[in-house]
């Protein structure tokens, strides 16, 4: 089942983010362009118990929640681009955006808790947030910060489609 005009106020239409979602806030742009290691982006549209992404990062770019149900805010001063919120978030909704590769290529750090799990130099699909393939990407770099089965996995993607890649697919 489709979104439909009546949905427009809603934030998922089938359980997937629609178009206008205020649970997503990018970065300012000028900034973003410039910082290398980039910053994180955060899909949370749900009030919901959970605060492990302003637990786990280091800097506190996660501001603390004054409200355990609150959405995340970045203080994007503080943000360094590490992905430790990317593994600590249980609802996969956190991922560092990399405009600084290149002038066509960004790197975006995309959490990952399927087997088998891929490897740097491998090629992967580019899935949206609606599971369709979009591009092909190449896996730069491979992480499991704390252990846990959730894997932080570096991709390199068209930058054009930063604001629609949201996951990976392994090919064997």
């Amino acid at each position: 089942m489709g979104c439909t005009s009546n949905d427009k106020e809603k934030l998922f239409c089938s359980g997937v983010l629609v178009e206008n979602r205020p649970g997503a806030i990018l970065p300012p742009r000028e900034a973003w362009e410039k910082k290398k290691g980039g910053y994180v982006v955060i899909e949370c549209p749900q009030r919901i118990p959970c605060n492990p992404c302003a637990t786990s990062c280091p800097t506190g770019a996660v501001k603390p929640f004054k409200d355990i149900n609150d959405t995340p805010e970045i203080d994007y001063e503080k943000c360094t681009g590490c992905g430790l919120c990317v593994a600590k978030c249980p609802g996969l909704a956190c991922f560092v955006i990399d405009l600084t590769y290149s002038a066509d290529e960004a790197i975006i750090k995309l959490p990952y808790e399927l087997e088998p799990k891929p490897s740097k130099g491998q090629k992967v699909k580019c899935l949206n947030r609606v599971g369709e393939e979009v591009s092909e990407g190449e896996v730069s770099a491979v992480a499991e910060p704390f252990k846990d089965q959730t894997t932080v996995v570096s991709v390199i993607i068209p930058k054009k489609l930063v604001g629609e890649i949201r996951a990976i697919k392994v090919v064997c």
